[in-house]
């Protein structure tokens, strides 16, 4: 792989490699179930080895554990990663999520337990979670800027914005990228959200461009795995998205390569044609899945092909929401 290949994340942004590396599914407290923390750590020090360098966790992840388990990893790497994190969900002693919170005091406090957490004395990209509908958005990013001139943050990044809050941010403080939903079976980011990125000079942070494992076939494994309560995964709608899940498969085999190789180059030749800074955030968990992943770099997909993958895998099939519905009612991104 050439991994001379970096992209700028956003006008103002870092030099990145083309892949991130998404830290939910790591360590206890996982919400896709049980997973190995020597394996997540060796995938870390895997990712970091190729040259892979934006390290994405969120501060709620696994109760903190998440961030514990990073800087565990990072420990001698530091100035190979740049760290990615996210903050302002509420959790309850049972795990459950409580709202938001992005005032400017709880901005700043939760970066200093974040800090403190992953042992560094500073976070690359800091961004809030979603937006608090009792805050402005400035008043959050201000606060942010307020520790990038205190040295405590670097970049500030946005998730699950829509178009005019992304327009308001980036008059507080240069936004360097948004980290929301995209893939092929979840494209409303192209309607407004990608044009405004376009704009103003944002990258785009893309998760769930497996769609969570449903475009892999891959199955919630308990209760404990969060897409057991997921629209995509329950009941009904499961048997309706398998012959897109199937359809991607045979178009994999037929190109001699993973669905989840085929999917990445999707995500990526989309965002060469909509002329916007795009980087993969990919959930490995093991360093196996995050061979496979790297793999759909070298993957070139041109524009008949793209379009024969959306004819085969139409979004506009897929059953279910991409989140339950409480859920998706707090996401700016989808108003």
């Amino acid at each position: 792989m050439d991994t001379t290949n970096m992209a700028t994340l956003g006008k103002s942004g870092p030099e990145v490699f083309p892949m991130a590396l998404g830290c939910m599914s790591m360590g206890a407290g996982s919400w896709y179930g049980a997973s190995d923390e020597a394996e997540s750590i060796a995938t870390i020090h895997a990712a970091l080895e190729r040259g892979v360098n934006v390290i994405d966790t969120g501060d709620f992840y696994g109760m903190g554990k998440n961030e514990l388990l990073v800087g565990k990893a990072l420990q001698g790497r530091r100035d190979r990663a740049l760290l990615s994190v996210k903050f302002g969900a509420l959790r309850g002693p049972d795990g459950a999520i409580l709202g938001y919170d992005a005032s400017p005091a709880a901005t700043k406090s939760a970066l200093a337990h974040s800090l403190s957490r992953l042992g560094v004395d500073h976070i690359d990209i800091y961004r809030p979670a979603r937006l608090d509908p009792k805050v402005p958005i400035e008043d959050t990013v201000g606060a942010i800027a307020d520790m990038v001139k205190a040295g405590y943050v670097r970049y500030i990044g946005l998730s699950e914005v829509g178009a005019e809050t992304i327009r308001r941010a980036a008059k507080v403080h240069p936004i360097c990228d948004l980290q929301i939903e995209y893939s092929l079976v979840s494209r409303g980011v192209e309607a407004s959200i990608i044009p405004a990125l376009r704009e103003i000079g944002i990258a785009m942070t893309a998760y769930g461009v497996l769609s969570r494992g449903l475009l892999t076939g891959s199955k919630p494994t308990g209760k404990s795995d969060h897409r057991a309560h997921m629209p995509r995964f329950s009941g009904i709608n499961a048997e309706k998205n398998q012959p897109l899940v199937d359809a991607l498969a045979r178009l994999a085999t037929d190109k001699g390569v993973s669905p989840a190789q085929l999917a990445v180059a999707w995500v990526r030749a989309k965002g060469a044609a909509q002329n916007v800074t795009l980087l993969p955030t990919m959930g490995a968990r093991t360093r196996k899945q995050l061979a496979d992943a790297l793999s759909g770099l070298d993957v070139p997909l041109d524009a008949s092909e793209v379009s024969a993958l959306e004819a085969a895998v139409p979004a506009s099939q897929v059953a279910g929401t991409r989140y339950p519905g409480a859920a998706m009612a707090s996401l700016d991104s989808e108003k």
